[in-house]
């Protein structure tokens, strides 16, 4: 059974920017980069123990970009939290604030 899915304001901020900062580089670039961001996120919802846990959260690599879906998942009421949608080259304390 799937999970449940809460994406906090900050990650939802951050795919709008990076869908923005693609766009501007090559028409269409920033969709195919939402279509990976929401497969991965899918893919976290059927499978939320899959990806390794740093911390609190877990960390799910993007297929062609270079962004983490970070994530806490409470197992009692299966329900995942997005808190980030990183940019790896970012200092890795951003992940989290």
């Amino acid at each position: 059974m799937s999970a449940t899915f809460l994406q906090l304001p900050k990650a939802q901020l951050e795919i709008i920017k990076a869908w923005d900062w693609y766009e501007e580089k090559e028409a269409g670039l920033g969709d195919r980069f939402k279509r990976q961001v929401h497969l991965k996120i899918k893919a976290v919802l059927e499978n939320p123990l899959h990806y390794p846990k740093k911390g609190k959260y877990h960390e799910a690599l993007t297929e062609d970009f270079p962004f983490l879906i970070v994530y806490h998942y409470n197992k009692k009421q299966n329900l995942i939290i997005i808190v980030s949608v990183f940019h790896t080259s970012r200092h890795p304390r951003r992940k989290y604030r």
